[in-house]
């Protein structure tokens, strides 16, 4: 009997081993801390650690733009991206000129996503200080609108465009420095106003009204109505954002958001942690089911969350499909269906 015992007891260690060495090793690219896409790599390692599916080695602070030609070319497992990257690469523009649209558009077909990501939603906002009142106020002033390159500039220099009619260096001058100086760069004043993405709340505004109180504007109707910025929010990594104004918590105070008619309206750019599509189809579904079952906690992590897009997989408000060239990998689509939510055909492998 006692031998019986032994044995059964071995069994269980046995098995328990065996459940312990089934989790895969993987490694993982996102961004700074204190963002959504952050938020949602930091999660993924983990609920799945957690759920006995991956241990999941995150390299944060990076730079995306490299992060996800290495998943492309099989160096990292999983890496966040603003959908704009993979779409560069397919054509072989910009950060990936160098590498030809062959080559880029070969790349770009290795790319899969698992679930997306509300990186921030463009605005204009200034110090009242300043003494403006809105987009209509900003020719020949000072906008700080971004890093020296990259997606986000590009998206905020086209806003201004569309809004106001303004071009950087002819009617406004642009102010450009990374995003580790950002808060410094608002409230030292070296510009009259700033048009990037927030989230609601937002970190760097959160930070920069210790300084003095702030006005938010958002996106007038008539120009969001208009025929060239509806096909801009179609744009590959861009999707447009409507939210309540009531809703739209920018802090505890300090802040005033102004629109015509109780509802924000602005460009969110959208992107995704993505997987290389060799991937297994167990892994990929076995991952984003970790997210799927988890998202009620995620959305608990940061008061920001809410409204990062997570959990949201319609075509348009989450920037699949059209122009934009990734798809979903075939398990995470197995995992977002059975979990009862609708993936379009276009998103589809």
């Amino acid at each position: 009997m006692r031998c019986f015992k032994s044995l059964i007891a071995l069994g269980v260690a046995a098995a328990l081993t065996c459940t312990a060495q089934a989790a895969e090793n993987l490694t993982a690219e996102t961004a700074s801390p204190g963002g959504s896409i952050h938020l949602s790599m930091s999660h993924l390692a983990e609920v799945a650690a957690e759920a006995g599916v991956a241990n999941i080695q995150v390299a944060d602070g990076q730079t995306l733009t490299n992060s996800i030609q290495n998943v492309a070319e099989g160096k990292t497992d999983i890496a966040g991206t603003p959908y704009i990257l993979p779409f560069l690469l397919s054509k072989g523009r910009g950060p990936y000129s160098k590498l030809g649209a062959e080559k880029g558009a070969e790349l770009a077909d290795n790319l899969r996503a698992l679930y997306p990501v509300t990186l921030g939603i463009f605005a204009l906002y200034a110090y009242d200080s300043k003494g403006l009142k809105g987009w209509s106020d900003l020719e020949g002033k000072s906008i700080y609108n971004g890093p020296p390159r990259g997606a986000a500039l590009t998206n905020a220099r086209s806003i201004i465009q569309l809004t106001t009619g303004l071009k950087e260096g002819d009617g406004y001058k642009g102010v450009q420095v990374n995003w580790g100086q950002a808060v410094k760069t608002i409230t030292d004043g070296s510009a009259d106003a700033v048009v990037l993405p927030i989230l609601f709340p937002d970190s760097r505004i959160t930070q920069a009204v210790a300084s003095g109180n702030m006005t938010v504007w958002s996106v007038p109707k008539a120009k969001w109505d208009s025929e060239p910025m509806q096909k801009y929010l179609k744009a590959p990594g861009s999707a447009p954002f409507e939210l309540e104004a009531s809703k739209a918590t920018l802090g505890e105070g300090g802040v005033t958001l102004v629109t015509e008619d109780g509802m924000f309206r602005g460009l969110a750019t959208i992107g995704g942690d993505i997987v290389n599509k060799n991937m297994s189809f167990d892994l990929a579904k076995a991952l984003t089911k970790a997210h799927i079952d988890t998202l009620d906690r995620l959305k608990q992590k940061a008061p920001f969350a809410r409204y990062a897009g997570y959990g949201v997989v319609d075509s348009v408000k989450s920037g699949m499909c059209g122009a934009n060239p990734l798809k979903y990998h075939e398990g995470a689509v197995a995992a977002w269906e059975e979990a009862g939510y609708t993936i379009e055909d276009c998103a589809k492998p």
